[in-house]
């Protein structure tokens, strides 16, 4: 295990205007409706991040038990949301998009373009994978795309996150950083052309060099669930890209970082440092438990060269039955083996949320 695992990518985080509307449009669009856990307290934590102030907010993850990582998706509860004072364009600096996997990329764009109207024409990515663009309600943009791997077979087309486009600046300082630290040291395409001239994305007509990094199979409790994922590192070769979240709070609508689930934080913690890229929050630098609702463990950040948020978590305990006790701890089982999937199906059973007002 060499002191620590990456087992995944755990969540995404998305910061919205408004929690209950966006978790129903994930709901109907993307089948995220399986509550991992919800939660409305104090930030108290992120003080780097949140002008040194504490902030209450709401928030939840929320996956698809089709296999694929979470949504966490957050809302200031006493603050005014501020929205990206400008529209977010390819090559910009930061998480541009969150990666969705649906089982067929045709059939699910008839789907779903049935009832949404903001998505793009069909399209595949360098490697030929079929997959179209999606924006939300509040203008996040989504790339879904084809994969036939299913954790659970809920009869959906549609599964979780796989992955993430991140704008970057400098594309081998970015393309060391996410090899060395976070494992992907596949490349799978390197091309050099306008992103999507097709006019969905803003900016898409930009020349770009664009990067698909993958990485080795994966190890432990959660790897199954959240299988696979690619990041796509985007840099302009033109134009002056901005910082989406330059001035802003974490937690401002967008999208707030990518979270892998680690074990072994303390090894990792000396690991990243060790690479110059030292964690700039941890939540529990004294060994004490971070309790996050019904679930606990440890959250730590780090930056990536650009300064795009990065965070890591390791799980000490998740609900299953809330209203049996019943519980996992995560410390009394062996680190790299999976999770049961009846597990999971339990969760579904009783966590399962639907749209509501």
């Amino acid at each position: 295990m060499d002191g620590f695992l990456i087992t995944g990518i755990q969540q995404v985080g998305v910061g919205t205007e408004d929690f209950r509307k966006s978790w129903n449009w994930f709901i109907e669009h993307f089948g995220a409706d399986i509550r991992i856990l919800e939660d409305d307290t104090v930030a108290e934590r992120m003080l780097p991040y949140t002008g040194g102030k504490p902030q209450k907010r709401h928030a939840c993850i929320a996956v698809n038990l089709q296999g694929g990582s979470g949504y966490e998706i957050w809302q200031f509860s006493e603050r005014k949301p501020e929205p990206c004072p400008f529209e977010v364009a390819v090559g910009d600096l930061g998480v541009l998009a969150a990666k969705v996997k649906c089982l067929d990329a045709a059939a699910f764009h008839r789907e779903l373009a049935a009832k949404w109207k903001d998505c793009g024409p069909l399209g595949q990515l360098p490697d030929g994978t079929p997959c179209f663009w999606v924006k939300d309600l509040y203008g996040n943009w989504f790339q879904v795309l084809e994969r036939k791997d299913v954790y659970l077979d809920e009869k959906r087309l549609v599964g979780g996150l796989v992955g993430a486009v991140i704008g970057v600046s400098d594309m081998q300082a970015s393309i060391r950083f996410y090899g060395e630290v976070l494992g992907y040291t596949r490349v799978l395409s390197d091309t050099e052309a306008p992103y999507a001239p097709d006019g969905f994305l803003p900016g898409g007509g930009r020349r770009c060099r664009r990067v698909i990094l993958g990485h080795e199979p994966r190890k432990g409790a959660f790897a199954e669930l959240f299988g696979a994922s690619t990041l796509e590192l985007v840099q302009a070769l033109e134009g002056t890209p901005r910082k989406v979240y330059e001035g802003r709070f974490w937690g401002d609508p967008g999208f707030i970082q990518v979270c892998f689930d680690v074990v072994g934080m303390d090894a990792f913690k000396e690991f990243c440092a060790a690479k110059g890229h030292p964690f700039t929050v941890d939540s529990c630098p004294n060994g004490e438990r971070f309790d996050m609702g019904d679930a606990s463990g440890r959250f730590t950040y780090t930056e990536d060269p650009d300064g795009t948020l990065l965070e890591f978590v390791e799980t000490h305990k998740i609900p299953v039955v809330k209203k049996l006790g019943w519980f996992i701890d995560m410390h009394r089982r062996d680190p790299e083996k999976p999770l049961p999937r009846f597990l999971f199906r339990m969760m579904g059973l009783v966590s399962r949320e639907k749209i509501k007002d």
